[in-house]
C-alpha cells in the first residue's frame, strides 16, 4: 500500500532526496518534483542543477516554488501523481529570510497535508543532532525546524530516518 503523506528526514548528505525520488519512482504514478532551493551563491546554484539533471529524462516534472509550498501542494496533488517535496529545510529557511510568519505558513502547510488529494512524500533536514548554533537566528532556525519536523510526523503515515544512505523506519501507519 502506498502512504498517503511520507516524511523522510536526515542530516547533510544522508541519501534523504535519493531515498525519496526512489520512493516515488515505485508508486507508477505521474511524478511532480516541488523545489525549494533558492540559488543565491554559486554552490547552490550548482547543487539545484545537479539536482535537475539527475531527474532529467526520467519522467519527473519540476516546480520550483520557494516560499508558496501550501498553495503548490494544493494545486497539484491528486488522485494520479505523487508530489515530492524537496525540501521542508529549504522551505523554512526561505520564510525566514523573507521575514514571513513561520508559525502561520507552517500551519497552512500542515492543513494543506491533511486534506491532499493526493500522496506527498516531503524531506527534511534533522537539524537537532548537531552543535548548538553560535548565533540567535541559527538557533531560532533549528527550534523551529525542529517543530515543523515533529508536526508534519505527527501527520504522516510514514516516516524514515535516513542514515548513511539507510532508511531505517521510525513510523509506518497501516493504511
Amino acid at each position: 500500500m502506498m502512504a498517503r503523506l511520507t516524511l523522510v528526514l536526515g542530516g547533510a548528505r544522508s541519501g534523504k532526496s535519493s531515498h525519496a525520488e526512489a520512493l516515488a519512482r515505485q508508486t507508477g504514478l505521474s511524478r511532480l518534483y516541488l523545489a525549494t532551493a533558492q540559488p543565491f551563491d554559486d554552490e547552490m546554484r550548482d547543487r539545484i542543477r545537479q539536482h535537475r539533471a539527475d531527474r532529467d529524462g526520467d519522467g519527473w516534472q519540476t516546480i520550483e516554488e520557494p516560499l508558496g509550498l501550501a498553495g503548490a501542494i494544493d494545486r497539484t496533488a491528486g488522485p494520479g501523481v505523487i508530489l515530492l517535496v524537496d525540501c521542508l529545510t529549504l522551505w523554512l529557511s526561505n520564510l525566514m529570510l523573507a521575514g514571513r510568519a513561520v508559525d502561520e505558513e507552517s500551519a497552512g502547510l500542515l492543513a494543506v497535508l491533511a486534506k491532499a488529494a493526493g500522496p506527498v512524500i516531503l524531506v527534511s533536514n534533522e537539524v537537532g543532532l548537531g552543535i548548538v548554533p553560535e548565533t540567535p537566528l541559527g538557533r531560532a532556525f533549528r527550534d523551529a525546524q525542529g517543530r515543523l519536523n515533529q508536526r508534519v510526523a505527527a501527520l504522516a503515515d510514514r516516516v524514515i530516518f535516513m542514515a548513511a544512505g539507510l532508511p531505517l523506519i521510525l513510523k509506518e501507519s497501516p493504511q
